[in-house]
């Protein structure tokens, strides 16, 4: 059933990276249910493909597009967007959900691990963002959406070691999304000239705090009872209560537009 507001999205594409699990395969549920065409990205697609199945089996009014994607590699997102273009016509939506933690601290972390997580969490979300916003101002595009999902670590520092790089990268995505929304107003200015009615690209972020997701397990990996306390310890969001947040953007009407989206479980103390 459609919720009220997201009619408008119908038949339309929607780009969400780190579609395999967690968050991002909640959302690309959600936006299927909804009647989108959802290209679901990750560097395995296994899941996905599971997934696309399942909607299909389910009768949900849109579909959902496997892409084999490493968002490591500018070239790989490059070749995924030129797909998008020649199969599917362009994006319309880009939510740019993939994110990566390692166990790397400041004083004795690797640099290969800063570096990974670097590619992923800034690098990959910005080639995104600039590909999706070309694609939608080729075709001119007014109403287009780029959601960051980022974290509660991008707004504050918590003393554990192994988050503080992470937690960098989450602060970056902070600024990138506020840069992105001034660029988007000045870049608005000229598009007026054009037909277009009423230009309204629009960016925003979505920072959830504790979500029982597989996170944990991976910035942990060497330590996986400490990631399973990590989320019995309180009751996590879960991937669906960020899914609410993403539909309840997408949902509002043309002239509002919603800032940041800041979400933790009610016992998460900070």
């Amino acid at each position: 059933m459609a919720r009220p507001g997201m009619e408008r999205w119908r038949d339309r594409l929607a780009l969400v990276t780190g579609a395999s699990v967690g968050i991002g395969a909640a959302v690309a549920r959600a936006l299927v249910q909804q009647g989108l065409k959802v290209v679901g990205c990750a560097r395995t697609v296994g899941n996905i493909e599971e997934l696309a199945a399942e909607c299909k089996s389910a009768g949900y009014p849109g579909t959902l597009i496997p892409y084999r994607c490493d968002l490591s590699n500018e070239e790989d997102i490059l070749s995924m967007f030129s797909a998008i273009c020649s199969q599917h016509g362009g994006v319309d939506i880009c939510i740019n959900n993939a994110g990566l933690g390692r166990p790397d601290s400041l004083l004795s972390g690797s640099t290969s691990g800063w570096k990974e997580m670097l590619n992923v969490n800034v690098l990959a979300l910005s080639i995104c963002t600039r590909e999706a916003y070309q694609s939608m101002k080729e075709r001119k595009v007014d109403d287009g959406h780029i959601i960051n999902i980022n974290s509660m670590s991008g707004h504050r520092v918590v003393p554990q070691s192994v988050t503080h790089f992470y937690s960098a990268t989450k602060y970056a995505v902070t600024a990138l999304t506020e840069g992105l929304r001034q660029e988007l107003r000045e870049a608005q200015t000229h598009i007026r000239a054009t037909p277009l009615s009423r230009p309204s690209l629009l960016a925003q972020c979505i920072s959830p705090g504790f979500v029982e997701t597989q996170f944990a397990f991976r910035l942990h990996d060497k330590e996986p009872e400490k990631a399973a306390a990590t989320y019995e310890q309180i009751k996590c969001l879960q991937p669906e209560d960020v899914t609410e947040a993403v539909i309840y953007v997408l949902s509002s009407p043309p002239h509002v537009q919603i800032g940041d989206i800041q979400m933790r479980p009610t016992e998460q103390v900070t």
